[in-house]
């Protein structure tokens, strides 16, 4: 007899330690902090019959500052997303795609606005769940994240003014000489501008904003960058041109990772890589193509 009281009383403790475990109430708050978040989304983020987005909300990072990939505006016209934490709304190719795979699988859409080169870190770390931000698709980038897509293809070219003396180029060579920059962080940066030869290659700009801003005042000569950021910026900037050399023999040489741009997730969580692909496999770079001109032609003029 006292043997069995004795397992009563075990388990009538264990239950009540395990009744203290919970982490939400009925209501489904948990007051849990962003770190708490980061460490549940870690948990569940492996690829083990999961998607990292159990709670029906597909949590995406950007900068909300690359026009025409993302930018932030002050209202949802256009159909625009609230930015977490903010009273503001970011547009753009990336968030119309995000919309499209979060229509496709029954997921509610959060965007969060970060810098750059916090994008990498974030996903590893599943503060969120992807990244949607025009990432090439590069082997170095592929060693700390997996990549659903391409969700688009974008070949590099250069941008410089209508009037500069470069605006004549028909090729790298032509460009030897100028002072130019491109964004920290990037292919076009650390890639790129090394192929023209005699380039005086100015320190990096933070954001692409940055980057045009020192064109347009004529810190620099020419910027390099992909085609879409490119055409988003004759858009703003109409006395810019964009030099492309992709069909030239003295053009840049670049690999297919490099023209390719996917979404990131955290390495291993190969169920949200597929739900992603289930999407972006059925459209055609035409597909693609005619939603970036749609996300150019709504583009503020001074997006950011």
């Amino acid at each position: 007899m006292k043997k069995k009281m004795i397992a009563l009383l075990l388990m009538l403790t264990l239950t009540a330690s395990m009744g203290g475990c919970g982490s939400a109430d009925s209501s489904g708050t948990s007051g849990a902090s962003d770190a708490s978040e980061a460490s549940d989304a870690s948990d569940t983020a492996d690829g083990e019959g999961t998607s990292g987005v159990e709670d029906g909300v597909l949590t995406i990072a950007m900068e909300c500052a690359y026009a025409p990939y993302n930018w932030t505006q002050t209202d949802d016209s256009n159909g625009a997303v609230p930015i977490k934490d903010s009273n503001e709304y970011a547009n753009g190719y990336d968030v119309m795609m995000a919309k499209k795979i979060c229509e496709a699988n029954g997921w509610d859409l959060e965007i969060v606005r970060t810098d750059w080169d916090s994008l990498v870190p974030g996903v590893q770390t599943g503060i969120y769940d992807a990244v949607i931000a025009g990432q090439s698709m590069t082997e170095e980038r592929m060693q700390q994240v997996d990549f659903a897509g391409p969700y688009f293809y974008a070949s590099i070219v250069c941008v410089t003014k209508a009037d500069s003396p470069y605006a004549t180029a028909t090729g790298l060579s032509d460009l030897s000489g100028g002072t130019c920059t491109a964004q920290i962080a990037t292919i076009w940066y650390d890639s790129m501008l090394p192929q023209i030869k005699d380039a005086k290659i100015q320190t990096a700009a933070e954001t692409a904003p940055a980057m045009l801003t020192a064109l347009e005042t004529g810190v620099v000569d020419y910027i390099c960058t992909d085609m879409p950021t490119a055409m988003g910026a004759v858009a703003a900037y109409p006395d810019m041109v964009i030099l492309d050399f992709s069909d030239s023999d003295d053009g840049f040489q670049v690999d297919e990772g490099e023209v390719n741009i996917g979404i990131s997730v955290r390495k291993g969580n190969t169920v949200l890589k597929d739900a992603i692909n289930s999407v972006l496999d059925d459209m055609t770079a035409d597909d693609f193509n005619e939603i970036m001109n749609d996300a150019i032609a709504v583009q503020p003029l001074s997006a950011e």
